[in-house]
């Protein structure tokens, strides 16, 4: 079933300037923050409702603006025009195997901004397809305390190579390593066992990299699995996510609203 639009009703709205460039940010929630960043298209009704999830767990969200048209609902068409539109802007760079993408260093900008005005002990930062692995580059700043790959995409697989690139810097990389082995930072993946776009290679290396500090959640969509997911389930906390007790993509809803409790909130535990 197509969704509907989301009017967006029950967020507020606000212009932030940082890094030298404006973005409108929704917010929703109190507590302390966790920042959404949206898959491809955009900040579509079924983003919406999981950013919905994580503020009704007590958490401010933080949800920028970053392509798309905020509220619509998913089409291929829709798809396919965002596309374009990335692709024009230059922010995102889907095939760089070696950096994060430029976009990152004003997401990280805004981590430091919602933690200076949420306080705690830090922020949580979710990354979906697209913007998956702009969750570990954010990682480099000790701000960002909770970091979720969520089916991260690039670079684009097109060749088998870029399956195992993380879509950082070797710095970068180097840097969450450290916060790992020195502060006990974990990041934690999430993603389908037939996802071509972000294939098994690509945990493998996050393993490698990050060793016990890399938490990964694999969800079976092989044909003959018992939950009904589709050969193409991409996304498992949006579109693919089936919210009924017993499924495993609903339990990975919970366990990353877990993450961010035992993270953010670790005097309620």
């Amino acid at each position: 079933m197509r969704s509907r639009p989301d009017d967006l009703a029950d967020f507020t709205r606000e212009t932030l300037t940082l890094e030298g460039r404006a973005r409108e940010v929704y917010r929703l929630g109190s507590g302390p923050a966790v920042v959404v960043m949206t898959e491809i298209p955009g900040i579509t009704p079924q983003v919406a409702t999981f950013a919905r999830h994580v503020a009704n767990a007590g958490f401010s969200v933080w949800m920028p603006d970053l392509f798309g048209t905020p509220g619509a609902p998913m089409s291929q068409a829709y798809m396919a025009r965002t596309v374009v539109q990335i692709c024009i802007r230059r922010e995102i760079h889907l095939l760089a195997a070696r950096h994060a993408s430029p976009l990152t260093t004003w997401l990280r900008a805004l981590c430091r901004h919602a933690h200076r005005a949420c306080g705690g002990p830090g922020v949580g930062a979710v990354g979906m397809c697209v913007t998956g692995n702009f969750a570990l580059a954010l990682a480099v700043d000790d701000s960002v305390m909770a970091p979720v790959l969520s089916q991260p995409s690039l670079p684009v697989p097109v060749v088998a190579a870029l399956g195992r690139r993380l879509h950082v810097s070797d710095a970068q990389l180097a840097a969450v390593r450290q916060r790992v082995d020195a502060d006990g930072l974990t990041v934690l993946g999430l993603r389908f066992t037939g996802d071509p776009l972000c294939p098994a290679a690509r945990f493998t290396a996050l393993r490698e990299a990050l060793g016990d500090g890399f938490e990964a959640i694999e969800i079976d969509s092989s044909p003959s699995n018992p939950w009904g997911h589709p050969a193409d389930a991409h996304s498992v906390l949006t579109t693919h996510l089936i919210d009924a007790d017993g499924q495993p993509t609903q339990a990975a809803l919970h366990r990353v609203l877990a993450f961010f409790r035992a993270r953010l909130h670790p005097e309620t535990l």
